[in-house]
């Protein structure tokens, strides 16, 4: 099997830096750009203590992970490189990450990663070794689109990776290529079954890398703290139910391991609403309180054809995402000023700030993505049925 990379120039005399991570999915990347003919060059990251990393099971980037990405590189006679970018991942994407939490929010640290170390620093790295094109082994597509390159989810819905790669910049995707976005995984594992790679059932990287224990508590207590501060948690209504030791222990829509209860037996379950750092507060409230209509968005980065503000006017609709394992839902954009917004045409729940939005041209398959931002705070349906109740209807104009 072949990949068409769509660089110009013959493969022979044309170089391809590869990210290698260790895992089964970009030592395939390699392998497919090595059979297309290119001159391969493979790059591993080196970013955080491997001595607590290198022991969990589903880690990505951690000690045994480097070893897995150098046996490949000489299993496929390619050369490698190891580069130490620890100082920079604790600093773009570890104290970031912690510092959100603090403020209630809930990131999306892959996010920041991929945006910042990977997509940022190795990228400039692939340039000074001469290459034509920095590969990955994410699933999503890129194809050609005029002068530029667009971005679409991939081919496997289960393995798309396009809610965290929303950020990258036009100019990034126009050197990065996807190799693996039109295949499922299995026919992944078999390519590299088929070569015999100690990565051919290796399993798939999971929750937060850089997080040994599982808990990300952890990270911030060491990095910030005084974030754990003691707070009330206060019900919706204004009644405050107990104390909590933190709101860095909560995220939005959590149910789980709130430690109250209501004193009437005929009380609804309750969740997370709302995180109020300043007032250290933790508000609770039924699920219906979890239903958003709008969100507003900061840091935005467009893919799109059309800029948001010309969408918003023209009441183009897209479809938004706003956790990697959803489904995009009908949505529109809304802009006052130079904020911009996302309505949602039936509400979404359990939209937290700090998360990504991510919109598409479709819902369906393989529908191109045309941007997204950091929510930066959500309007519930609860404190808004009269002031925006037309943010229900896809074709409403929304004043703020």
């Amino acid at each position: 099997m072949t990949t068409n990379f769509e660089i110009a120039g013959e493969p022979q005399k044309t170089r391809i830096v590869v990210a290698m991570s260790g895992g089964v999915d970009s030592s395939v990347a390699a392998v497919l750009a090595k059979r297309a003919g290119y001159d391969v060059v493979g790059v591993t990251l080196q970013l955080y203590n491997h001595g607590e990393a290198v022991k969990k099971k589903g880690a990505c980037c951690a000690g045994s992970d480097i070893h897995d990405a150098r046996t490949v590189a000489a299993k496929i006679g390619i050369p490698h490189f190891v580069l130490d970018y620890e100082t920079r991942f604790r600093e773009q994407v570890i104290q970031p990450f912690a510092d959100s939490y603090a403020r209630g929010e809930t990131p999306v640290p892959c996010i920041s990663c991929n945006q910042t170390v990977k997509f940022k620093d190795l990228l400039a790295t692939a340039r000074d070794l001469g290459g034509a094109a920095l590969v990955t082994g994410h699933y999503i597509e890129s194809r050609s689109a005029g002068n530029h390159r667009a971005m679409y989810r991939a081919h496997d819905a289960d393995r798309d990776q396009s809610y965290f790669l929303y950020a990258t910049t036009q100019e990034q995707l126009d050197y990065l290529r996807f190799p693996l976005g039109g295949l499922a995984k299995p026919a992944v594992r078999a390519i590299a079954e088929e070569l015999g790679l100690i990565v051919a059932n290796k399993p798939d990287s999971q929750d937060i890398c850089f997080v040994p224990s599982g808990r990300y508590t952890t990270i911030i207590d060491r990095l910030k703290p005084n974030a754990a501060e003691p707070g009330e948690i206060v019900h919706i209504d204004g009644r405050v139910l107990g104390t909590h030791q933190g709101i860095i222990h909560y995220t939005v829509g959590q149910r789980r391991g709130l430690n109250i209860a209501l004193s009437t037996p005929e009380a609804e379950p309750l969740f997370v609403i709302k995180l109020d750092a300043k007032s250290k507060r933790v508000i609770v409230g039924p699920r219906e309180h979890l239903l958003v209509v709008r969100a507003a968005l900061r840091e935005i980065n467009w893919l799109g054809d059309i800029s948001p503000v010309e969408m918003a006017s023209s009441r183009t609709p897209v479809f938004a995402r706003v956790r990697s394992t959803r489904t995009p839902v009908p949505a529109a954009l809304h802009c006052d000023g130079n904020q911009i917004f996302i309505d949602f045409a039936d509400g979404e729940e359990g939209v937290a700030p700090g998360q990504a939005c991510v919109l598409y041209d479709s819902a369906g398959l393989r529908a191109r993505v045309l941007g997204g931002g950091v929510i930066n705070s959500t309007l519930p349906l609860g404190e808004s049925r009269e002031k925006i109740a037309p943010a229900l209807q896809p074709e409403a104009v929304l004043v703020v």
